[in-house]
């Protein structure tokens, strides 16, 4: 009796290699793009997902804007890119959402595709306080970006599941963002067009509170889902 391997399975019938890219994207900037954009065009990876989070246990929510706003940023950013896509899925699990069940119900979700785990290098250095971060290692493959000061080491026994990537360092962070936006600094470098018009038109960051009233209501019905 033959016994089929993966590499035999994979061969037989290839999966689209997807890249999960999780964040509160609170706002989404130019280095989220410029990292999917690199690992879609110099690693395995075909697609590129963002995962919008509603709420990371490891983060406080209070300074999230809510999630609907959140996502539509992330679609407007994403709107001229084929291999980049917006993700609600973690908007209609239990919460808090940890990784495991979100990579666990993607696959069940989508059977035609193999995902892998796209992390900071600050997140790696964390890793172990993750829920069941030993079944990621061995489901699935992960991805590790490296982030400004992190000296991100692999041990051996993981290489065959956990890569570096060679991906250019970014020094961009949200927080960053925010805060210059509230001292009224011109962001419109750092920000995909469409996210700085819609932060812009809808007062956000700046007078948060008034911004999110007024887009409350006008995109509840606009979610965008793969």
């Amino acid at each position: 009796m033959h016994r089929f391997f993966y590499s035999e399975i994979k061969t037989m019938e290839k999966q689209i290699e997807t890249g999960i890219f999780s964040g509160s994207f609170n706002p989404i900037h130019m280095g989220h793009l410029m990292l999917a954009g690199y690992l879609s065009a110099f690693t395995y990876l075909e697609e590129v997902w963002f995962v919008v989070t509603p709420h990371n246990p490891l983060k406080e929510k209070e300074s999230l804007l809510p999630d609907d706003i959140r996502l539509e940023m992330v679609r407007l950013a994403l709107a001229d890119y084929d291999n980049l896509k917006v993700s609600d899925v973690e908007f209609r699990m239990p919460q808090p959402s940890y990784t495991i069940d979100t990579l666990n119900a993607l696959t069940r979700e989508y059977p035609d595709r193999r995902f892998s785990l796209i992390i900071g290098g600050d997140n790696w250095s964390l890793f172990d306080k993750w829920k069941d971060y030993e079944q990621i290692m061995e489901r699935y493959q992960i991805l590790i970006y490296p982030r400004p000061g992190e000296n991100i080491r692999i041990p051996k026994r993981l290489r065959k599941s956990v890569q570096l990537v060679n991906a250019p360092e970014v020094e961009i962070s949200s927080t960053f963002i925010r805060h210059a936006i509230e001292e009224g600094k011109e962001m419109r470098a750092f920000l995909p067009p469409k996210v700085y018009d819609y932060i812009k038109k809808n007062h956000l960051f700046r007078n948060q509170e008034s911004g999110i009233r007024n887009q409350e209501s006008g995109i509840r019905n606009q979610r965008s889902v793969l």
